[in-house]
């Protein structure tokens, strides 16, 4: 029996969360054109949504698509401000209640997780599996094609209203999921990043209550499982892509799963990771040097040496410090 929302619907659409989520939504966007102009008339805007959401005549508006290189290019499908000030409100009231069912080694887009912290679970699984690196650590790394595009929008609806018992949320929820064509998800709605991980959930319970999977990490659409056992390993990989296929219509990618042992080398987040230290990915790597020497300012410089003490990095740091001594003898 799942556990139920205890919210309801006129707590979403409430002026008080509309306000509130107004508040959360606007952080750094104040001097976007369509931001300024919803806010220019922020009360009439506000209220016009309360009552289209009360009188149950909202309807979600399209969406503008461009192209971003994330690394890998991607679409990302940005709704109008009215829109995403509603995303905004249903994610206020759905993120702590799904949270709370989450899995601890589900990290991505949630509060007090992350890449990093990901990285460091591994790491400990690592530890614990190889006892202390005396026995071999075998890794299945599984990565699913195509994920936001894959997700079957009424499996999605099914999976939400199994835990949530009021009609008119998920008719919300409906409206939201069911505005982009034709199936799948839209990168760029905050709503995505939890409708997700809701989907997804549904994974992670199989693994670790179906599977008995103990030492099974989650971020985005990449997930480990850490085992001595190389054969358990293969048979565990059936039985999940089986499971995708089945119970969820998604299709693991064929180049991206691999079985092999800890000390090779372990693809996972960006970092390659092995038994006692990780190496920044190559193409990783590429990207971050050349970003750096097009654009040498010392917020993005700060950023990527916070990212480089999470491992072994030495010589990456003495590139970038090239780069930008040479940058600035280049200017003066």
């Amino acid at each position: 029996m799942k556990v139920k929302l205890v919210h309801n619907y006129e707590e979403i659409i409430s002026i008080d969360n509309l306000l509130l989520a107004w508040q959360e939504f606007v952080r750094g966007k104040r001097n976007k054109n369509d931001v300024q102009l919803f806010s220019f008339y922020l009360m009439d805007n506000i209220l016009s949504l309360h009552d289209d959401l009360k009188n149950h005549i909202y309807k979600h508006g399209g969406y503008q698509c461009f192209k971003v290189s994330d690394p890998k290019p991607r679409t990302i499908h940005k709704a109008s401000v009215r829109d995403r000030l509603l995303h905004h409100a249903v994610y206020r009231i759905l993120y702590p209640f799904f949270d709370k069912t989450f899995i601890s080694d589900s990290f991505s887009c949630r509060n007090n997780k992350g890449t990093h912290k990901a990285i460091n679970r591994f790491r400990e699984f690592g530890r614990i599996v190889s006892k202390n690196n005396t026995k071999t650590c075998w890794i299945l790394k599984c990565d699913i094609k195509k994920f936001f595009a894959s997700i079957d929008q009424s499996i999605l609806i099914n999976i939400l209203q199994a835990y949530i018992s009021d009609e008119n949320i998920t008719g919300l929820l409906e409206k939201i999921i069911f505005s982009f064509k034709p199936n799948g998800l839209p990168l760029g709605n905050l709503t995505s990043q939890l409708f997700a991980n809701v989907y997804l959930n549904e994974l992670d319970q199989f693994a670790k209550h179906k599977l008995k999977a103990e030492h099974y990490i989650r971020y985005a659409d990449d997930f480990v499982i850490l085992s001595g056992n190389k054969e358990y390993l293969e048979n565990k990989k059936s039985l999940i892509k089986d499971f995708l296929q089945n119970q969820l219509k998604l299709v693991l990618h064929p180049d991206k799963v691999f079985i092999k042992t800890l000390p090779s080398g372990v693809d996972f987040l960006g970092w390659v990771n092995f038994t006692d230290h990780r190496i920044l990915r190559t193409k990783t790597k590429s990207k971050m040097l050349k970003r750096i020497k097009d654009n040498p300012r010392q917020e993005t410089i700060n950023s990527y040496m916070g990212l480089l003490k999470h491992g072994n990095s030495c010589r990456i740091k003495e590139s970038i410090l090239n780069n930008v001594y040479n940058e600035n003898l280049w200017q003066s």
